[in-house]
């Protein structure tokens, strides 16, 4: 992790509320593991903003994040435009394991903006020659991103709330419905991530936890999450956010 200024490369909207950056900076791009994250200060506030990496290119030094405006933070983060530098700490975090024993296919379950930081991940998978199922879920028609970009990843079903696009229903709905898989990676609301670790029980899987953060670097206890185990709490921003779906008690 570096604390780095990251100019903004390109800003557009790619769904509702939610917004695409692409930053330079040549440190975290050739270091950034697939699952981790950048803690961004926005104006005079306090605290950082977690925001998960969705893509890396090593070769032009490149970052992507997309984020969702849902509060005064992310709201002002989404009228930066390009040439604006931001002040980041980053990468920051345990990703997702990528060097699993011998995984033919694996499942991708994200839900809303779970669903960037898989993107990245799906990448990485296909390129060491796994094959990439994706069951993505968005509230309707208008939160829709990414899709075509998953397609080129696998087999993709795209899941809305209310039916207005793709299949309507929830991620669970459907995860009998997409093929084999030797094991699965999800992120989203928490919600979801308790139904689809209850549903895959029998499978191995990993999760990755969406959380508001103090510190982002394990130093405070803002971001704690009790383990099944019942032997203490794990740090999402240091421990994780990515655990085993086993580790921790949703």
């Amino acid at each position: 992790m570096i604390k780095a200024q990251m100019k903004i490369l390109t800003k557009r909207v790619v769904a509702l509320d939610t917004i695409e950056m692409n930053l330079q900076n040549d440190y975290i791009s050739k270091h950034a593991l697939p699952g981790q994250f950048l803690h961004i200060q926005v104006g005079n506030y306090t605290l950082r903003r977690p925001v998960s990496i969705a893509d890396c290119n090593r070769e032009t030094g490149t970052v992507t994040i997309l984020f969702r405006v849902s509060g005064k933070g992310t709201n002002e983060l989404a009228t930066y435009d390009s040439g604006k530098m931001l002040d980041v700490l980053g990468p920051i975090g345990n990703g997702y394991p990528i060097n699993l024993e011998s995984p033919s296919t694996v499942l991708l379950v994200g839900g809303g903006i779970g669903i960037p930081p898989l993107y990245y991940l799906g990448k990485t998978l296909k390129e060491k020659g796994i094959n990439v199922l994706s069951v993505l879920g968005y509230q309707g028609k208008e939160h829709v991103f990414l899709e075509q970009e998953f397609l080129e990843l696998g087999k993709s079903i795209i899941v809305t709330n209310d039916g207005t696009y793709g299949e309507k229903g929830f991620v669970t709905d459907f995860l009998d419905r997409i093929g084999l898989y030797d094991c699965y990676y999800s992120c989203g609301p928490i919600p979801m991530l308790k139904a689809v670790s209850a549903k895959l029980k029998d499978k191995q899987g990993y999760i990755s936890l969406e959380e508001r953060m103090g510190c982002g670097v394990g130093a405070c206890f803002a971001c704690v999450i009790p383990t099944k185990e019942g032997t203490g709490y794990k740090k999402i921003c240091k421990d994780g956010p990515v655990f085993k779906a086993e580790e921790v008690l949703l």
